[in-house]
């Protein structure tokens, strides 16, 4: 399993709107692509002192998929025009991490 983990940050006033692209049209966008190995996304948003950070974390089953969903040069990060067009900055390569443990506990209750 391989996380694919991005940061991007807006101003407050557009930390809303931003969002709401993401969950309406993007995530969407992403699961009709029907990507084999793509396994989920989670959205992250914090408050910092003049800007609001988001943090994407996307799981997939291997790099082969991650290359599926974002081409050869697969750490390059794929920021649609519209949103890059409400993002202060962003990180312009995505990290990725090896899972090595993924325990899960029912009373979290997560999302």
């Amino acid at each position: 399993m391989v996380a694919r983990i991005w940061h991007g940050y807006t101003h407050p006033s557009k930390a809303d709107l931003y969002e709401s692209l993401l969950r309406n049209e993007i995530f969407h966008g992403i699961e009709q692509r029907k990507i084999n190995g793509f396994k989920g996304i989670q959205l992250l948003r914090r408050p910092l002192a003049d800007e609001v950070e988001f943090i994407t974390i996307m799981w997939f089953e291997d790099i082969d998929a991650v290359k599926q969903f974002a081409g050869e040069d697969h750490e390059k990060a794929v920021v649609p025009p519209e949103a890059q067009q409400l993002l202060n900055h962003y990180d312009q390569r995505s990290q990725h991490y090896e899972v090595l443990e993924n325990l899960s506990y029912q009373q979290l209750n997560l999302i």
